[in-house]
C-alpha cells in the first residue's frame, strides 16, 4: 500500500496514584476559614466589666452541719441549740445564701420521726438542699447478711 503503515503510538498509562494537590489545597483554604473566624466565635460584643469582689463564686458550696444524737438532741454545727434557735439560726443561714446545703447526722437509734421533724424545720426555714451522712459499712459488716 503506498501510504504506508498506520502506526499506533501508545496512549498514556492511567494514572494509578491519588493527586494530592487538591486535597492539600481544600485544607489549607479550611485552615485559612478557621484562624479567621476562631476570633470571632469566642465573644462578638467586647465589654469591660467591672470589678468586685461580690462577684467571685465561693470556691466550696456552703453548707451546715445538722446532728441528730441518741437522745434526740439536736446540734447546728457542733452546737447544741433548741428547737426554736434551730429555726432561727437556719432562716439566717437560707437568708444569707438560699443554696446552703444542710448535711444531717442522725445516729441509728433516732426515731425516724424525729429526723423528719429536723428536715421539717430546716425545709420551713428554706433550705431545701438536705443530705444525709453516713459511713461506709466495715468489713466484718459487709460479710453479714442482712435479715429481713
Amino acid at each position: 500500500m503506498a501510504f504506508g503503515r498506520l502506526e499506533r503510538t501508545k496512549a498514556s498509562q492511567p494514572m494509578s496514584d491519588i493527586n494530592m494537590t487538591p486535597l492539600v489545597d481544600v485544607m489549607l483554604v479550611l485552615v485559612v476559614i478557621f484562624i479567621l473566624t476562631a476570633p470571632l466565635l469566642s465573644s462578638s460584643i467586647q465589654l469591660d466589666l467591672p470589678k468586685t469582689d461580690a462577684a467571685k463564686s465561693p470556691s466550696a458550696p456552703q453548707f451546715v452541719t445538722l446532728v441528730v444524737d441518741k437522745a434526740g438532741h439536736t446540734f447546728l454545727n457542733d452546737q447544741p441549740v433548741t428547737a426554736a434557735e434551730l429555726a432561727t439560726q437556719l432562716s439566717l443561714a437560707a437568708d444569707q445564701n438560699p443554696d446552703t446545703e444542710v448535711q444531717l447526722r442522725a445516729d441509728t437509734t433516732v426515731p425516724y420521726g424525729r429526723v423528719v421533724e429536723v428536715m421539717g424545720v430546716a425545709q420551713k426555714a428554706g433550705l431545701n438542699k438536705i443530705g444525709f451522712v453516713a459511713q461506709p459499712p466495715t468489713a466484718a459488716a459487709t460479710t453479714t447478711p442482712v435479715t429481713p
